[in-house]
């Protein structure tokens, strides 16, 4: 699934699904925030790993493995 990163005029990001699983997060958004990057990935813990290498912030690691590991697909969301 594609997901996309969003960045207001102070530099804060929203990084979300693209299409209707993201409209809430981006309902919340400031006025000028501009699509900065995207990226697709198959399950949370994988496009949660890409915004980490994209925002240089280190490996990203999780306390819910089991649950943040499964695909999209697993979960019925492809």
């Amino acid at each position: 699934m594609k997901h996309e990163l969003w960045m207001d005029e102070e530099g804060l990001g929203t990084f979300c699904l693209t299409g209707e699983r993201g409209n809430d997060a981006r309902a919340l958004l400031e006025p000028g925030s501009k699509l900065v990057w995207s990226c697709e990935a198959h399950s949370h813990f994988d496009a949660m790993t890409k915004y980490y290498q994209y925002m240089d912030w280190g490996i990203y690691t999780t306390d819910y493995p089991e649950q943040d590991k499964k695909t999209y697909k697993e979960m019925g969301w492809e």
